[in-house]
Formats: structure tokens, sequence, C-alpha cells
């Protein structure tokens, strides 16, 4: 099997910055675009895939989360301490 893996050229950042909205396109369409600094890649312009979290289900953590009977009360001490400016 004979395989060619065809790379583009990197794209050099005063033309990045000249072109951007061109660039812009093209990764959205798929591509992605390698932006160099002096012939040296330092970054990469590639589309945004699809959105993959989970869509939020109500109530899914029931039981596993609790709160102390004290949780909302104070001791004196705290108060104090609490209410002093």
């Amino acid at each position: 099997m004979n395989v060619k893996l065809e790379f583009m050229s990197p794209v050099n950042i005063r033309e990045a910055k000249t072109h951007f909205l061109k660039l812009l396109a093209r990764a959205a369409a798929g591509e992605e675009i390698v932006i160099a600094r002096a012939g040296k890649p330092v970054a990469r312009l590639v589309p945004i895939g699809p959105e993959t979290h989970k869509k939020r289900v109500p109530g899914i953590d029931k039981g596993k989360i609790w709160m102390a009977k004290d949780f909302n009360s104070m001791s004196k001490r705290e108060l104090d301490e609490w209410r002093k400016p």
C-alpha cells in the first residue's frame, strides 16, 4: 500500500495577518493551517469539532450529595466573630 501524505507549507505570520479571514474560512471548511515565525511552526489554526459535552440531566446525582443537618447553623463564637465590624 502506497500512502502519500501531503502537508501544506506553513503560512508566515505576516501572511496570516493579511489573509486572516481567508485562513479562517479554510479552517472552518476543515483544513488545518500551520502558522510559522521565521519558518518554524508556532501555532495551528484548526476547525472546532462538534460539541462533545453530554446533555445535563436533572437529578442525576440524587442520593450522592448530602448536607449535614447543622450545615446552616453557627456556634455562638462563630456568630460573634461574624458580627464584628
